[in-house]
């Protein structure tokens, strides 16, 4: 009965396990194939905000230059913005260059007929995304143009999803390797020498170098034609490699290079030295009560350890830094406000989402596939317990900075796409949080390890016939037998020579007299039996390592909430993955209202300042125009009335423009009276495009005299 029920409980237990991992495997799959379905191209972190000529405007001769302002920083090659004639011909000379700040122009050909033109661009952001868009503008009049106004679907297609999965990838194997590393050194240093724990960390070493190495093949066809074809062009691979992004990806390579020689020391020379430590630690101890000096090389070999455990922490640490700096230097952190502050508080926050997450990983694995002999002890889980606390606390402090920093206003998180994936990351950790807390409390009632107690049980026994000593020896007997506890073969002649004497005297006959044949099919009988006493002796090892996982009611429950802190930390990732490709709330709304404000200045500038100078008919209303209300010569018409509406003279009528960014002005105007209630200027010139400061000085008698102010978008 024993013999059937044994592999039985064995798949149970081995069914049980692979139903769990291949759950977590499906959910990180069903994540990825809806970010990926509804995902669109990358958006960009940086916005067109102006254009000379501006967006549909008619300008009367044709321009020498067209000009893009952006919202940062930009990277450009030579055909990153190209102008077409009404024929769909590129009339620029295919060199763009930097005007100064965030501004760009490309020179254009003379003798431009009249017509409507078109003007593409395709650029590179500070924060190494692609942008990408398309305006129009007339010269003389509006015409019928072949070119389609459409923008470019750049980083999208094939090849943005290949990047988009590969930018997972990487975010995971980071995770994995620094926080199932940090996991094992600050936690538990046992797992160096546990085999599942040491595939989860090198599966993440394989999972950032091979996502690292696709990401640096994908780039130049990401940011370009995005062509499959484009992926193994050694010249766009060149271009790459002297971009920001390239080097980032390149140093990310070294990284991993150092990081390859801190995990085979990891799991090589330390793993051998603490296995070595703990299977001497029973001889020292014997060897101390004889006094033979032992305890001396026992102190050095532990701080031999120490030091080891010391050099792989500095190590280890520098080497994740590295890594995580290699995100902070090139993508959200390196570019908008406060960069310099901005990029290290980016690098603290990678690496408490890797020592949390990645240690949360490790933990799983520890709980789910780590044998019985070497399950991982309570001590260890309250280790990690507190080390996770550390790191959401700084991932709680870093996050609300880079919250503020990229987001800037309650409007833009509720009403960007950013603001509402940032929402919904928010609302992923505190749900992790509150199973986090889940499994404190299942902590907090673990005992000590399953093969303790069974030791400790294996010790009293001996030790109540035989005395303390023998009971000591007896439980690190059945210890040592545990750890060595293998499938074994059982020869034939190993078990002929355990028989009796009598028996063995029969066989010696019984073989003595029968032919070379009967011999083989004894020996292959005793084969089969031998095979078939070896898997049984597998099915009842199995079956006691689930008795020793299971006999802890805290550490099955600790189990149940680990396995769902890591379902929900699948799917963070994958919203983190797309909040990284995503543009910020504040370049977005800044972009929004620079388009508002340029449309507003596509016509005549009208504004409406009400007056009051205290004295008798001294309230009113001016109204202050300015056509085109661009830089240069400009005609300026101020109308003057009562509340009720009626046209009326004053005394004097001023007007200064200041563009206090630029510290320019105040320029003065003073318009000559043209009409009833009507004063005109003509050839008022506007230096340069900004935010001026509109001042209008009225005077309604003697004494009686006030200014009014308002600002507007000019140029």
């Amino acid at each position: 009965m024993t013999q059937a029920i044994a592999p039985r409980a064995a798949a149970t237990t081995t069914g049980g396990v692979a139903f769990r991992v291949r759950a977590l495997l499906l959910l990180l799959l069903a994540v990825i194939g809806a970010v990926l379905a509804g995902a669109a191209p990358a958006s960009a972190h940086a916005a067109l905000t102006g254009s000379d000529p501006q967006q549909g405007a008619v300008v009367g001769r044709a321009p020498t230059q067209v000009s893009l302002t952006f919202s940062e920083k930009v990277a450009m090659s030579d055909d990153s913005v190209r102008v077409l004639d009404p024929q769909g011909k590129r009339v620029d000379t295919g060199k763009a260059t930097d005007l100064g700040g965030t501004t760009y122009g490309v020179k254009l050909h003379s003798g431009l007929p009249d017509g409507t033109f078109t003007v593409t661009y395709q650029v590179v952001s500070a924060d190494s995304h692609p942008v990408s868009g398309a305006f129009t503008f007339s010269v003389g009049a509006p015409s019928q143009t072949s070119v389609a106004l459409s923008d470019p679907a750049v980083g999208g297609g094939v090849v943005g999803a290949l990047y988009g999965v590969g930018r997972y990838v990487s975010y995971a194997g980071f995770i994995l390797l620094v926080g199932g590393a940090a996991f094992v050194l600050a936690c538990w240093q046992r797992g160096a020498g546990v085999r599942p724990v040491q595939r989860l960390v090198v599966s993440g070493w394989l999972a950032l170098t091979g996502a690292t190495l696709a990401l640096l093949l994908l780039r130049g066809s990401y940011v370009g034609s995005g062509k499959v074809g484009d992926i193994f062009d050694l010249t766009l691979l060149g271009q790459v490699l002297q971009t920001k992004a390239g080097a980032a990806l390149v140093s990310r390579l070294l990284l991993l290079a150092a990081g390859a020689l801190f995990i085979a020391v990891l799991f090589g020379a330390y793993a051998r030295r603490d296995a070595t430590d703990e299977g001497d630690a029973s001889g020292r101890s014997d060897a101390s009560d004889k006094g033979d000096g032992s305890d001396k090389s026992g102190v050095d070999a532990d701080a031999e350890k120490r030091d080891l455990t010391f050099g792989l922490a500095i190590g280890g640490a520098v080497v994740a830094a590295g890594l995580a700096a290699s995100w902070a230097m090139a993508e959200h952190a390196s570019t908008g406000i406060q960069a310099g502050l901005a990029m290290p508080v980016d690098v603290l926050h990678l690496l408490a989402v890797a020592v949390w997450l990645g240690g949360l990983s490790a933990l799983l694995v520890a709980l789910f596939r780590a044998p019985a002999e070497t399950q991982i002890d309570a001590a260890a889980v309250r280790r990690f317990s507190r080390l996770a606390f550390g790191s959401v606390t700084v991932l709680a402090a870093t996050g609300i900075y880079q919250s503020w920093r990229q987001v800037g206003s309650w409007s833009a998180l509720t009403g960007t796409w950013y603001g509402q994936l940032l929402l919904i990351k928010i609302g992923l950790v505190a749900v992790l949080v509150g199973i986090a807390w889940i499994s404190r409390r299942w902590t907090a009632q673990l005992s000590e390890a399953p093969q303790a107690k069974v030791l400790a049980t294996a010790g009293a026994k001996a030790g109540a016939g035989t005395g303390t000593t023998a009971g000591t020896t007896a439980g690190t007997t059945a210890l040592a037998e545990l750890r060595t506890k293998q499938p074994t073969k059982v020869p034939a002649n190993s078990r002929d020579s355990s028989s009796g004497g009598s028996d063995s005297r029969n066989a010696d006959s019984r073989d003595s007299n029968s032919g070379h044949s009967n011999s083989r099919d004894s020996h292959s009988a005793d084969s089969r039996r031998a095979a078939q006493l070896a898997r049984q002796q597998t099915a009842v090892a199995t079956a006691r390592q689930k008795r020793l996982r299971d006999a802890d009611p805290a550490r099955a429950g600790l189990r149940r909430s680990v396995l769902a802190e890591a379902g929900v930390a699948v799917v963070l990732l994958a919203v983190t993955t797309v909040l990284t490709s995503t543009e910020p709330g504040r370049t977005e709304e800044a972009a929004k209202q620079a388009t508002s404000s340029s449309s507003q200045r596509s016509g005549p500038l009208s504004l409406k300042l009400p007056f009051d100078t205290g004295g008798q008919d001294g309230k009113g209303t001016a109204e202050v125009t300015l056509a085109p209300a661009r830089v240069g010569g400009n005609e300026m018409h101020v109308y003057v009335e009562r509340p009720n509406g009626k046209a009326f003279d004053i005394p004097e009528v001023k007007v200064a423009f200041t563009l206090k960014a630029k510290k320019i002005g105040p320029l003065p105007v003073t318009p000559d009276h043209i009409a009833t209630g009507h004063w005109s200027a003509i050839g008022v010139q506007i230096p340069m495009a900004g935010d001026w400061e509109i001042a209008l000085t009225v005077r309604t008698s003697d004494i009686d005299q006030t200014t009014v102010t308002k600002n507007a978008k000019i140029g």
